[in-house]
């Protein structure tokens, strides 16, 4: 065979091995496309595939509303319980029942508006501090906490009806108005009034109070029912003071405390036959006027006009002040007070006011400081 045939069949046969090559390259081609387009992960975002928060929505819904087809791997719910965009793969047989993997793109979005509970008309008496908002619950799809405003102008100190409105939003911008009234009403046991030293006084259910200190006198007046013994702030005042007089040598001791209205009228009836009601008006209280049924007052030691000389006496005339205690009946004063002057009776106040009524060792009384009087009517 000549050489140029050799060469001939040579070319062929590599010509023949190279289109063999070929096909079965687009052949492997083909079939990795294949099973790359079977396999791979398609995506699927739209914007207005939008779930409400803390809503039930599954799985399947989801698929159901975006492709034609059912959810392989369950029913399970989808999380909706925080704002924002979520990725969710899922597998997916489609109508020619072939599984396939998606992404869905999904939003968790809050359109809904806060939900106010409260009554229609809250009723309150001139003087008497309230919180309207104590008055109003509010709840919301999203969970959050959510505190609603008072929207409006009243004046707890004085009746009428007004019109307000409470309004709540959430972290959405979901706004909700709801309209109420609030009715303010007077009465005796409950008014407003100011003094002549311009102090604001509230007769709350009964119980008067001038810029916050609750006064009983012989012109206010308690009612029956109010006290139930000693305050607790009272009593820390008296345990400090007698602990600091005990590092002194000093002896202190409650010889009357908290007393009730009708102990209290027991008390002045046995005095008014033993000396006649001009003379215990002097040093005792009618029921209902005493100061020791506010639980804020107490008798030491002897209730003597003796303790005035003792060694006790002189001390707590000049410290009581420190413990928040004043000198309620100061010597003096007695055409102001409408008591005689009583060493041993002492009042808590608190350490700002009695600070002030001690007036460096020249006490001043309730009295005058707040521009009131203490008669029987």
């Amino acid at each position: 065979m000549s050489s140029n045939k050799r060469k001939k069949k040579k070319r062929k046969f590599g010509m023949f091995i190279l289109i063999i090559i070929l096909l079965l390259g687009i052949g492997i081609t083909y079939f990795l496309w294949q099973y790359l387009e079977k396999n791979k992960l398609k995506v699927i975002y739209n914007e207005n595939l939008n779930v409400e928060i803390n809503s039930d929505v599954t799985y399947d819904v989801l698929v159901k509303e975006v492709i034609n087809g059912s959810l392989v791997n369950g029913s399970d719910i989808v999380d909706t319980s925080k704002l924002g965009k979520q990725n969710l793969k899922l597998k997916v047989k489609n109508n020619k029942s072939e599984e396939e993997e998606f992404e869905f793109l999904i939003k968790i979005v809050d359109t809904t508006k806060p939900v106010i509970e409260a009554k229609e008309e809250i009723k309150s008496y001139v003087g008497r501090d309230i919180n309207l908002l104590d008055y109003v619950k509010i709840s919301d799809n999203s969970n959050e906490v959510i505190k609603a405003k008072v929207i409006g102008e009243y004046d707890l100190n004085k009746d009428g009806e007004y019109k307000l409105k409470y309004v709540a939003s959430d972290s959405s911008n979901n706004q909700v108005e709801y309209d109420f009234i609030l009715n303010i009403v007077s009465d005796a046991n409950n008014k407003v009034f100011t003094t002549s030293k311009g102090f604001l006084g509230k007769v709350i259910d009964g119980v008067t109070y001038i810029d916050g200190v609750l006064i009983a006198n012989k012109t206010y007046a308690l009612p029956s029912t109010y006290g139930n013994g000693i305050t607790k702030e009272t009593q820390d005042a008296f345990n400090k003071m007698k602990n600091d007089a005990s590092k002194l040598g000093l002896n202190l001791w409650l010889a009357s405390g908290y007393r009730s209205y009708s102990f209290q009228k027991s008390i002045y009836n046995n005095y008014v036959k033993m000396d006649g009601q001009a003379a215990a008006d002097t040093y005792s209280a009618r029921a209902g006027h005493s100061e020791h049924q506010t639980g804020l007052a107490f008798d030491l030691n002897t209730i003597t006009t003796a303790f005035a000389y003792t060694n006790e006496g002189k001390w707590v005339n000049d410290n009581c002040y420190k413990y928040g205690l004043i000198l309620r009946y100061p010597k003096g004063k007695d055409n102001i007070t409408g008591y005689m002057y009583e060493a041993w009776h002492l009042r808590y106040v608190g350490v700002e006011l009695a600070t002030k009524l001690y007036n460096n060792g020249d006490w001043i009384t309730l009295e005058e400081y707040f521009g009131i009087d203490s008669k029987y009517k």
